[in-house]
């Protein structure tokens, strides 16, 4: 059987929906860590089924939005003396800047340089965003 300790002090994502926990630990640039990662794949879950878990052994930022993005199922940890000290839920948000860029070619954001790529959420169901300049609609699950 497959044995992960818990670490002294740092950060603990889980609940992530299998298959996912590779998409995180990618945007957190995990594999270039010079501390202890753990990147958990396929745990027996009783609510999931299945899950992902990432564990980091240091404290690091976490842009919640860009995680809620990802996967706004997600808990994260911050363990302090092998306890949970803080548990955040990142949430999809209603704007978003500078994450992902519009695909239109005729946006403007397209055309001209140092414009900032914003987006409005348009449905939660189906994270579609829409340009702030152009009204491009994406879909945030196709770009990350």
């Amino acid at each position: 059987m497959l044995s992960i300790n818990g670490i002294k002090k740092g950060v603990v994502i889980d609940h992530i929906k299998q298959g996912v926990g590779v998409s995180i630990f990618n945007f957190l640039a995990l594999d270039k860590a010079n501390y202890r990662v753990a990147l958990i794949m396929n745990v027996p879950s009783v609510k999931m089924g299945l899950k992902d878990i990432i564990k980091i052994e240091n404290e690091i930022e976490i842009d919640l939005d860009i995680l809620g993005l990802i996967d706004p199922n997600i808990t994260i940890n911050i363990i302090e003396d092998e306890v949970v000290k803080k548990k955040f839920k990142p949430h999809i948000p209603n704007k978003i800047e500078n994450i992902v860029k519009c695909k239109n070619p005729r946006c403007v954001t397209s055309i001209e340089k140092n414009i900032n790529h914003k987006f409005i959420l348009v449905s939660k169901k189906d994270q579609e965003y829409r340009c702030d300049f152009c009204d491009e609609i994406i879909k945030i699950q196709n770009l990350l």
